[in-house]
């Protein structure tokens, strides 16, 4: 198991209000901020390992985390990728289920288990915004079932690209997508190899779709191709 070194406390001034406090009334919200403290993850680090004990709960502040779990054999099957305002560690049982690892450096608001829980109880309103976290997670399941069962290499990349620009669709120029994960992490997410992930960007860059911008940014110049790409159209173009 990961040692929680990786940790860093983070001064709370430098803190916004957590996203969990958003919406909600004064008395509330100052409930909810009074059980956090803030922490940091540099990138390449882990937050918690499969199997740890589950004693916290944690809302992503900034940057981003990938979730995985590790086959007998080695084999690494990323679950997601969690970014600003995203829950993590909301485990029924006593251990994480997962391993969640900074794919940048993270900042991140914790919650103890113990406490965090109470508030489903005593806090109005509270629970139903773990209700609607939930049924996101549920979502974004069914999504990736869907990506690894059904469609083609080209089809999950387009896929993919355009899930990562409707979450950041609130940045300055929404077709450009900020991509801070790996080509190997794409591959583990999507059910194919590094080499076919490469590929498929190399043909949706010849064909006019996509442009790299710098290293982890991609600008989506014909978007309309691109979602007719993610719904089956062009596979012979492409």
């Amino acid at each position: 198991m990961y040692a929680q070194t990786a940790m860093k406390v983070v001064d709370r001034i430098a803190y916004p209000i957590p996203a969990m406090c958003k919406g909600m009334e004064r008395e509330a919200a100052s409930r909810i901020a009074a059980i956090s403290s803030v922490q940091s993850v540099d990138a390449g680090k882990a937050l918690f390992a499969e199997g740890d004990d589950a004693d916290n709960v944690y809302e992503v502040v900034g940057g981003m985390l990938k979730l995985y779990k590790l086959l007998p054999d080695g084999r690494r099957q990323i679950m997601g990728f969690v970014s600003t305002g995203d829950l993590l560690g909301l485990s029924f049982g006593d251990a994480y289920l997962y391993t969640a690892e900074a794919v940048t450096d993270v900042t991140l608001c914790r919650y103890t288990r113990a406490r965090f829980d109470r508030l489903v109880d005593d806090v109005p309103g509270f629970a139903r915004r773990l209700l609607t976290v939930r049924s996101d997670e549920l979502r974004a399941a069914q999504d990736q079932m869907l990506l690894l069962g059904r469609k083609t290499a080209v089809e999950k990349i387009a896929s993919f690209l355009l899930m990562l620009a409707d979450r950041q669709a609130d940045a300055k120029d929404p077709n450009v997508v900020n991509v801070p994960m790996g080509r190997n992490d794409i591959a583990d997410y999507l059910g194919l190899t590094t080499e076919t992930v490469c590929r498929t960007l190399t043909k949706l860059k010849s064909q006019g779709v996509i442009k790299s911008m710098s290293t982890a940014n991609i600008k989506l110049v014909d978007r309309d191709k691109l979602e007719d790409s993610a719904a089956g159209e062009f596979q012979e173009e492409l």
